[in-house]
């Protein structure tokens, strides 16, 4: 079987506050390996040093920064708009064969390109998944943009099969569909001496990730908790952990090395469309302990601890019983890794350059022109 052309520049966008950033560099790293330069718009909070020096040692990739609020911030408001305006333009600098858009309202500008939209989390998901009811009428507006994304779109794309048919129930039916699932490939992330410590990474200030649940457990542990990340939001609040022990945003490079010292990685979340952290920690040999839902069932069953992210009790009693068995929690550990190496960079980079191929065929709805 032939491999699908690989095009030779993709204009892609995203953001440094999430995942999002993590996974571009590394799909845009193995697209160079297939010689596809990657021009990254990237809007929202700037990028830090250290995401800065990661973006430039990846070959063939440009970055462009946009001082623009994300399309799920509630203070985007017009920001959309201009940041429309700005992509455009960089289309029309750039000269993408593909426009591959991680978020949904700007799937639908008229670019000259075929567009790739990528559904990574939504609000309204998010929302029924942390608060247990749809979002209020002032995502009213987020929706709409959100729903003329995806139709516009020659092609959606999700990490799941659950959360692309989450997707498809809120804003659907979608007709052009994949599941791409992410992948990572660092050779940093390899099991190595393995300390009594329990680690998580993630946004502390989300509560999808649930990590106040982690917190909360982490007193009376026998082995201490460290976790990685941010705990103000981008809405400024500030929610500082009491117990465990707050590392603050980490560098990809430190965060690996935590990941490899680290017995067990927990992260009890209620909503994670598919959770790249989790990934990094299996093939550092972590053993897991996730929250009991759709998306992170259909990535690790079989090799991972499932709790409900509503039972603290439940939350404790798996930690306690991974402290306890030192040899279930290395075989989880290596269950887990072997799990992880088949969501690799290599896979990833597949699956888009089939999805990329798919939209350069005649049948594709025309980019943009489906709103």
């Amino acid at each position: 079987m032939t491999a699908p052309a690989a095009p030779a520049r993709v204009l892609m966008t995203a953001d440094a506050v999430g995942g999002v950033w993590q996974y571009a560099l590394e799909l845009a790293r193995g697209l160079a390996g297939r010689g596809t330069d990657v021009a990254l718009a990237v809007m929202g909070p700037p990028p830090s040093p250290a995401q800065r020096a990661d973006a430039e040692a990846v070959p063939g990739l440009s970055l462009a920064e946009g001082d623009f609020a994300l399309e799920w911030m509630r203070s985007a408001g017009g920001d959309v708009d201009r940041a429309g305006d700005w992509l455009l333009a960089l289309e029309a600098e750039t000269a993408p064969d593909v426009v591959h858009v991680n978020g949904y309202a700007h799937a639908a500008l008229p670019w000259r390109a075929p567009c790739l939209c990528v559904a990574h989390s939504c609000v309204a998901s998010w929302w029924r998944a942390v608060k247990g009811t749809e979002a209020p009428a002032e995502w009213d507006g987020y929706r709409a943009r959100v729903a003329r994304g995806l139709a516009a779109a020659g092609l959606v794309a999700a990490p799941t099969r659950a959360f692309l048919d989450e997707v498809d129930r809120l804003y659907g039916p979608l007709p052009r569909t994949a599941v791409i699932r992410n992948g990572r490939t660092d050779p940093a992330l390899r099991p190595g001496l393995k300390l009594p410590l329990v680690f998580a990474a993630g946004r502390v200030w989300d509560e999808a990730k649930n990590l106040a649940a982690l917190d909360a457990v982490a007193a009376g542990l026998a082995w201490p908790v460290a976790v990685a990340g941010d705990t103000a939001g981008p809405d400024g609040a500030h929610r500082p952990l009491q117990y465990a022990r707050a590392l603050g945003r980490l560098s990809a490079a430190d965060t690996a090395a935590w990941m490899v010292r680290a017995a067990v990685f927990a992260l009890p979340a209620r909503y994670e469309p598919f959770g790249l952290a989790v990934l990094e920690a299996a093939l550092a040999g972590c053993a897991l302990v996730l929250g009991d839902i759709a998306t992170l069932r259909e990535l690790w069953d079989g090799v991972a601890v499932f709790v409900d992210p509503d039972d603290p009790a439940a939350l404790r009693a798996a930690l306690e019983g991974l402290i306890a068995d030192p040899g279930r929690t290395e075989t989880l550990g290596l269950s887990a890794r072997a799990r992880a190496l088949t969501l690799s960079r290599a896979a990833m980079t597949d699956g888009y350059l089939e999805a990329y191929a798919r939209l350069a065929t005649a049948d594709a709805p025309a980019a943009g022109r489906a709103a």
